[in-house]
């Protein structure tokens, strides 16, 4: 007897973290970790493992980038899945125009009636691959991702986007120090200075990023 389609679960009460992280925002934090516990489950967007711990390792994990942006910059989430991080961001920081690309229709599907559902203004949902939406290039202020693909492959589809002297901000996990030195040439040849790893949040439960700057010379593509 097959085992059947996900039951979706009750999303867990928000921790002390991200209440002082969401602040006024937090009732709309809650009701996304709401839509990712039934329709996120329900579709196969999140593993039904994943629901007791959305708040620690997706809601903290990505919203901890809020903080890193300017009121204003323009910026572009690739990969953007279930929405993390990039749907994350834009509930927290509303004052940031956000840009969500994810080449997979549920998800876009998914990602659409979220940000309706949530009443978020400053998102855009664009069903395309990074690496085909030429008229994007060089657009966005800053660029994420996470859980998408090696740095080395991963910098091709997201540099790009950004315009001279934009920011490449991507979650790591603990790997991330040795993604960094693998990538370091094409990274170069694609015109990122000072590329880092960076920890946020708590030292006994941070978020890894890898921080990287576009040269505003010309770049290679």
């Amino acid at each position: 007897m097959s085992a059947g389609p996900p039951v979706a679960q009750l999303a867990p009460s928000p921790p002390e973290a991200a209440r002082e992280l969401f602040g006024e925002r937090l009732a709309v934090a809650e009701a996304f970790t709401h839509l990712l516990a039934t329709a996120g489950v329900e579709r196969g967007l999140i593993g039904p493992r994943e629901v007791p711990r959305l708040w620690e390792r997706h809601l903290l994990n990505c919203g901890r980038l809020g903080p890193e942006l300017r009121a204003g910059e323009h910026l572009a989430d690739v990969g953007s899945g279930a929405g993390l991080p990039g749907l994350v961001v834009s509930l927290l920081r509303p004052d940031v125009p956000v840009t969500l690309i994810e080449p997979m229709e549920r998800r876009t599907t998914f990602l659409r009636e979220a940000v309706a559902e949530l009443g978020l203004a400053n998102v855009t949902v664009r069903r395309d691959r990074a690496e085909a939406a030429r008229n994007l290039f060089g657009t966005f202020d800053v660029v994420t991702a996470r859980a998408v693909a090696p740095l080395e492959k991963l910098a091709g589809w997201t540099v790009p986007l950004l315009r001279p002297g934009g920011r490449l901000l991507v979650l790591k996990g603990s790997s991330a120090a040795d993604e960094l030195a693998a990538a370091l040439p094409r990274l170069a040849a694609l015109g990122v200075v000072d590329p880092q790893v960076r920890t946020l949040g708590p030292a006994e439960d941070p978020t890894t990023v890898i921080d990287a700057v576009v040269s505003r010379e010309t770049k290679t593509r």
